[in-house]
């Protein structure tokens, strides 16, 4: 997380809300040698305080988990380059924008017996995004199909104990010089830098 203040004014919900929209991260645990990640999907319960995901059966992560341990799911959102020439006034320097939230707490592997209720929930919360779509369902699935894609997930949860968020969109600038630099930057390179653009000219964000 970014050590200024002015970048991490977003209260817990708007994090949590940021999140659950998202849906996908990078689980991250501490290893015996090195740290260990798994860029995963993930559903949020109602009140946040569970994060419920599966990693494949011979994800290392799992070897760890003989008893729950801490981890933490980082949440990317947009991002792009800010040029100094952008923001129309003198002495300025390069920098990135961007938004970013961390969900810290105990990771724990779950029975095998309740993976048909999180993937029916999961497949349910993301299908119905979709516009006009009928959602997939595993009951579409030929059962004896299902069930041989089931022996090789593994369902695990994490209980989020805390949760930060940096919303780095030059608020430490003033609103016209702000306004100005998200303009030129959608010539610029990071990704979906239309929505990180947007974003930087909100009125709520100082």
């Amino acid at each position: 997380m970014h050590p200024n203040p002015a970048f991490r004014k977003a209260d817990t919900a708007r994090n949590l809300a940021f999140a659950r929209e998202r849906g996908f991260g990078i689980l991250s645990i501490n290893g015996e040698d090195a740290p260990l990640f798994a860029h995963v999907p993930f559903t949020l319960n109602e009140d946040g305080s569970i994060a419920a995901l599966h990693l494949v059966r011979s994800n290392p992560i799992l070897r760890a988990l003989e008893a729950p341990v801490a981890a933490a799911i980082v949440v990317n959102g947009p991002d792009a380059y800010v040029s100094p020439d952008w923001y129309g006034v003198e002495d300025q320097v390069p920098t990135w924008n961007y938004v970013a939230v961390h969900l810290r707490g105990m990771l724990e592997r779950r029975p095998d017996d309740v993976l048909p209720g999180l993937l029916a929930f999961q497949s349910y919360a993301f299908e119905s995004r979709i516009k006009g779509k009928t959602p997939w369902s595993p009951d579409k699935m030929t059962p004896e199909v299902f069930e041989k894609m089931q022996r090789a997930i593994v369902p695990v949860r994490l209980h989020v104990e805390e949760v930060e968020g940096t919303w780095k969109l030059g608020q430490n600038k003033s609103p016209p010089v702000r306004h100005a630099a998200s303009r030129k930057m959608k010539k610029g390179m990071g990704q979906e830098i239309a929505a990180l653009s947007a974003l930087m000219r909100r009125p709520d964000i100082d």
